[in-house]
């Protein structure tokens, strides 16, 4: 999860490294130590492993809050779909660390080669695990919307800042994967006799959200739509596209759902309620207090967030999270004076 920038011109050098349609922006190999050490893979001491929740589909379960060395950046939940003609990867966490422990996990549950990774967005705790998949015949499927990220300053920002606050396990030979595939608003393919649909469900935690049906098991991957057990992280959303977002999730009727964080669930109408009326509450109070009048900083004083306080990340991301929404609603204020005739 990571605050993005607006987008600008990449430097010379940083947009020779995105040229082309390579899938990795390293020029090292699987597991390369460097000059001074420093290991492409660290070893980790997370605790991880991997639960079956249908007939062919497991993930693996970050831990509650946001990201840390405590937790070595293990705060995001991965997916995986094991076919008979190979394995489908939803999310890949949050350094390639983690990336290399959970291919190990892959591995020792199936023989089947890793086939496609789909990445839900572009934040850093869900694709820099990616780094230990890119692989000839492995492709990373992402919607096309990335390109923007990409295209600007936020991917090199981040993952200096992540060497610094995540190090050893972002490193100096951790390296930004970019999509083999760039896909539209909504993609079927199958894959061992399995049907997979791939939606579009942004703008909404962010602009490029994908989320993944497993027709077969009834499994849909949601990303950050959905965070359970814990305060969302709303950063750049869109409020009401992600409060939509939610009511699409409903309608596909899934037996399970997999979130972005926070453990599986069996009943989308109950566990979705926390994410929904949490954005909910965040809207109708931050538009009440801005057509009172009030700047950010006095509404954020008037709101009561009791409702809230006691939940993981609360502390971290509330203020963030209620000045993102305060942009929203001051983006469609203006938007609405400007469509007046």
């Amino acid at each position: 999860m990571t605050l993005r920038e607006k987008p600008r011109l990449l430097s010379s050098a940083t947009r020779v490294l995105c040229a082309g349609a390579i899938a990795v922006l390293s020029c090292v190999s699987a597991g390369a130590v460097d000059g001074a050490g420093i290991r492409e893979f660290e070893a980790t001491g997370v605790p991880m492993q991997a639960r079956k929740v249908a007939a062919h589909t497991y993930y693996v379960e970050g831990q509650a809050g946001v990201v840390s060395t405590a937790n070595e950046g293990f705060n995001s939940n991965a997916g995986f779909v094991v076919t008979s003609q190979g394995v489908v990867l939803f999310d890949a966490l949050g350094t390639p660390a983690l990336g290399k422990r959970l291919r190990e996990i892959v591995r020792a549950t199936t023989s089947q080669p890793m086939r496609r990774i789909v990445v839900s967005h572009y934040h850093s705790d869900h694709f820099y695990g990616l780094q230990a998949f890119v692989r000839p015949g492995v492709s990373v499927w992402a919607h096309e919307l990335v390109r923007d990220y990409l295209a600007s300053d936020a991917p090199a920002a981040r993952l200096a800042e992540r060497r610094q606050s995540l190090a050893p396990w972002v490193n100096s030979l951790s390296r930004i994967v970019v999509p083999t595939r760039y896909v539209g608003e909504d993609t079927r393919f199958a894959m061992g006799g399995l049907h997979f649909r791939v939606l579009h469900a942004g703008p909404a935690h962010t602009p490029e959200d994908l989320m993944m049906l497993v027709e077969e098991d009834g499994v849909l991957f949601v990303g950050d739509l959905v965070f359970s057990g814990r305060i969302p992280f709303v950063a750049d959303a869109d409020l009401n596209g992600w409060i939509d977002a939610l009511e699409r999730v409903l309608a596909l009727k899934p037996r399970i759902i997999v979130s972005g964080h926070g453990r599986y669930s069996t009943n989308a109408v109950a566990d979705l309620a926390q994410t929904r009326d949490y954005l909910v509450y965040l809207r109708t109070q931050i538009g009440a207090a801005f057509e009172e009048g009030l700047d950010f900083d006095a509404a954020y004083r008037q709101i009561d967030w009791s409702r809230f306080a006691a939940l993981p990340a609360f502390e971290a991301a509330n203020r963030r999270n209620a000045y993102q929404a305060y942009l929203n609603v001051e983006r469609d204020a203006l938007k609405a004076a400007k469509d007046k005739p």
